[in-house]
């Protein structure tokens, strides 16, 4: 999602941070572990936001994520 140049309200800003299991079914994974997994292992460089032991995904952090992951065809 565009910002479209309008202030990040705190309402919106929470709009775009997704739980574990938000993220693991945004990307089409079948369990949230799976990206704790990535995390503890450093599988793959998906940032994340973390306050205590919440952890958090930016909606446009996993966009760029499948973006940088896509195959071209040949």
């Amino acid at each position: 999602m565009k910002n479209n140049g309008a202030p990040m309200t705190p309402a919106r800003a929470h709009k775009e941070l997704l739980d574990e299991a938000e993220a693991a079914a945004y990307l089409g994974l079948t369990n949230p572990k799976t990206l704790a997994v990535w995390r503890c292992t450093k599988r793959y460089d998906l940032p994340y936001v973390k306050y205590g032991r919440l952890v958090r995904y930016r909606r446009q952090d996993l966009e760029h994520f499948i973006e940088s992951h896509l195959v071209p065809m040949r």
